[in-house]
């Protein structure tokens, strides 16, 4: 059983811990600093451990053989765990959007002796994967557009929306600058701005500019398509409210007042859903040609278990990566983008396999 630490036990980093546990592949260590979050996560057979992660040194021990860390901590301590990660000379995967943090995980993968595989969620994460894959499929590309969404099936207030994942992490992609490529160029485009209508199965949505969610596709196909973004997506009317929030009240300066407000009224749900829209036009044999890949993946029982879909996506996808990983069948040392994982491997991985989509979280065995 290989050893492995989860920094984190909100709901992604417990969900991940439990995951890896409910496998016997895997001898798993759950990390947070609140001994009550560590008490409530719903992990069987995970050790738990209570320690500062915003404390210089404070993993040091614990990391101390350990096969890989797996950070679902906030994106704040993402450069702390890496630092740490590396300086133990373990295998370093996280979840973070955070352009700036993943940055710094970059240029500590350019000495790693290990691998260093950043934004293994669903999106930065499994939606570079989709995207890459198609993409290979075409003589000359034009544009990318990737649209992800985690949202309530059951809409019931003015945002259309409840709290599923990171306050914080939300919260930070609707402020920060989004990376694009804008008639050929690489380009910061403002978050919650070019804001579309987009279709699904008879359902209308609206998607609009979010942070973080491109990954490393920037770098990847600068130079190789005409347009390539990530927008969220929302029910119609989300990014106007979010507007008036953040610009008109200016609670983007007020980051922890506009978390405060939002965990205060804004319930939770487990009746939740994330859709996943990647398209790619280019040519195909002198022809201009669209290619769509679109899953819905809903809340279920896995492991016998109630999970939320945002769960079972993100906390399925770095369990795939860490599975791939420990089998041999991805690199092992410096830095994996995400689009370096082929498609295939990672749906025919046990874990991969939730994003089959639909209401089903069988997990098989190894």
């Amino acid at each position: 059983m290989k050893k492995i630490l989860v920094t984190g036990a909100g709901k992604i980093g417990a969900t991940i811990a439990a995951f890896l546990s409910g496998t016997d592949d895997y001898a798993v260590t759950l990390v947070d600093h609140d001994q009550d979050r560590l008490d409530r996560a719903d992990a069987a057979g995970v050790a738990r451990h209570c320690a500062d992660l915003g404390t210089e040194g404070a993993l040091d021990k614990i990391m101390q053989g350990q096969y890989a860390v797996l950070s679902a901590a906030p994106y704040a301590l993402t450069t702390r765990i890496a630092t740490a990660a590396a300086k133990a000379g373990v295998h370093y995967l996280d979840l973070t959007e955070d352009v700036a943090s993943t940055r710094s995980v970059r240029a500590l993968a350019a000495t790693a002796g290990t691998a260093f595989i950043p934004q293994c969620g669903l999106a930065p994460g499994f939606v570079s994967i989709v995207a890459h894959d198609i993409a290979q499929k075409f003589d000359r590309l034009d544009t990318i557009h990737l649209r992800v969404g985690a949202l309530p099936e059951f809409p019931s207030n003015a945002l259309g929306y409840n709290l599923t994942w990171s306050t914080d992490g939300v919260i930070n992609e609707y402020i920060e600058p989004c990376e694009a490529i804008v008639d050929g160029h690489k380009r910061l485009v403002p978050a919650l701005e070019e804001c579309e209508t987009l279709g699904v199965d008879g359902v209308t949505y609206e998607a609009f500019n979010t942070s973080g969610g491109l990954g490393s596709l920037c770098e990847t196909y600068d130079g190789a398509v005409r347009e390539l973004n990530y927008r969220t997506i929302r029910y119609p009317g989300h990014a106007q409210i979010m507007k008036i929030l953040l610009q008109d009240l200016r609670l983007s300066e007020r980051r922890a007042v506009l978390k405060d407000i939002m965990e205060h009224a804004v319930p939770l749900t487990d009746q939740d859903m994330v859709l996943i829209f990647v398209s790619v036009t280019g040519w195909k044999n002198g022809q201009l040609t669209q290619e769509s890949f679109v899953r819905r993946v809903y809340a279920a029982s896995v492991q016998g278990q109630p999970r939320t879909a945002i769960q079972i996506t993100t906390a399925g996808a770095i369990c795939a990566v860490l599975d791939l990983l420990a089998q041999g069948r991805i690199p092992q040392h410096g830095l994996l983008r995400q689009e370096d994982i082929p498609l295939a491997l990672f749906l025919e991985n046990r874990f991969g396999a939730f994003y089959q989509g639909g209401r089903t979280g069988h997990l098989k065995a190894a």
